[in-house]
């Protein structure tokens, strides 16, 4: 109390001093005062621009004082790392997007061992370095990687040409895959050399195509990997040559894959227009059209709760054109394109930063997928696209399969 009285006073003396004091010296307090408030200001509004601004200085500060609350209030011991790690991903799962999540530095860790990039055909794992370029972690046996001579330890800084420098691993994983049925080569950071790589011997076509009894061409997509759409185009031409009337199209169990391939198929079978785009924060749009040459014949598209993303992409065009009537179980939503962005403690954000919207500029993730146009479920789920065929005549009668789906569809377009 006597030492709030005591500087209560020395205020007092200092006001007092300076009505007294001659009027140049009272100019120089007040530049020195306008000074030090000037860097108080200053100071003040950097610390808000680093946090973003006084909104986030706001939730910044109602944080730190909810944490002083827990740490001076709360019965139990509290772990402040646990604490955080726990606030960060609820922040994230705060967003509403099950697709957007956040990993502390160990399960980032975690993470990136168990998502190095295997890709099939290729027996490789990598991950990102420091210096911009990827290092192969590992080699598989009898692999075209180990055929070319890939081994652990090198880093990767360009596929044909193309710099990995700036690049994710989720690009760089892309960029591979769209290679995966070609022969394409690799720049080698030690030694520095190229070496070339060669996929095309162990392809494996994701598209089974058959004439059924009914005249329907059946076509079953499993992916949307590099050399799908050639081959689906291939195996329609193949089908319309042997009298095919009609196309039922299986997406059931597609995981999605590339958007290029997607594009070509859909090219293929459908009229000029605006067939989908990927939107991103900033607003910018990636469209994809299709020319006016197209496929003429009804069709049904076969989806489930297993179709993801650039197959739900697929289906969701083919029905805003009303070029095919969808059959099956709503598919599951996942149309958005992630990234992880690492901060700056070794944790990690995976983020949704990009979204497929239809031609219609439908956002097929917000809605939760592609609502088919008659919904039913297999009485058997084993039996999706396992039948080796069916029987019966082109008027569609006599048709026998466990696949309840596929018999419903043949019968419609017949």
């Amino acid at each position: 109390m006597r030492l709030g009285t005591r500087i209560l006073q020395g205020i007092l003396r200092l006001i007092t001093a300076l009505l007294n004091i001659p009027i140049r010296l009272k100019f120089v307090i007040l530049a020195l005062l306008l000074v030090g408030g000037g860097t108080w200001w200053q100071t003040h509004r950097t610390m808000l621009e680093a946090v973003g601004g006084r909104n986030d200085y706001d939730e910044a500060m109602r944080y730190i004082e909810i944490k002083d609350v827990i740490d001076e209030r709360f019965i139990d011991p509290v772990d402040r790392s646990t604490l955080g790690d726990n606030a960060a991903a609820a922040i994230v799962s705060g967003l509403g997007d099950k697709w957007s999540y956040y990993m502390s530095p160990n399960e980032y860790k975690a993470y990136q061992l168990s998502s190095t990039g295997e890709y099939a055909g290729i027996g490789m794992a990598i991950l990102k370095e420091e210096g911009g370029g990827f290092e192969v972690i590992s080699v598989n046996m009898d692999s075209p990687a180990a055929w070319a001579g890939l081994t652990a330890g090198d880093v990767i800084t360009s596929v044909d040409g193309i710099d990995l420098t700036d690049k994710t691993l989720d690009e760089a994983r892309k960029l591979i895959r769209s290679r995966l049925n070609t022969i394409f080569t690799l720049d080698i950071s030690k030694g520095k050399k190229t070496i070339e790589v060669d996929c095309s011997g162990v392809y494996v076509s994701s598209v089974h195509c058959r004439l059924e009894k009914t005249l329907a061409g059946y076509v079953q997509i499993k992916n949307f990997e590099a050399g799908t759409a050639q081959d689906a185009i291939d195996g329609i031409e193949t089908l319309l040559n042997q009298g095919a009337t009609a196309l039922c199209i299986d997406l059931r169990g597609n995981p999605g894959g590339l958007d290029t391939e997607v594009a070509a198929f859909l090219d293929y079978l459908l009229p000029n227009g605006r067939l989908f785009a990927m939107q991103y924060k900033n607003g910018k749009q990636e469209i994809t059209e299709s020319d006016g040459m197209c496929i003429q014949l009804p069709m049904c598209v076969l989806i489930n709760a297993e179709t993801y993303g650039e197959a739900e992409v697929c289906a969701a065009a083919l029905q805003e054109y009303g070029w095919a009537t969808l059959i099956g179980e709503p598919s599951t939503g996942k149309t958005r394109y992630q990234e992880t962005i690492v901060l700056s403690d070794g944790s990690a954000i995976r983020l949704s930063t990009g979204t497929y919207l239809t031609g219609n500029g439908v956002d097929i993730s917000a809605r939760g997928g592609v609502s088919p146009d008659y919904i039913m479920h297999n009485s058997d789920p084993s039996a999706t696209g396992t039948t080796a065929g069916t029987t019966g005549d082109s008027s569609g009668s006599g048709v026998t399969s466990d696949d309840d789906q596929l018999i419903y569809a043949l019968k419609l377009l017949s």
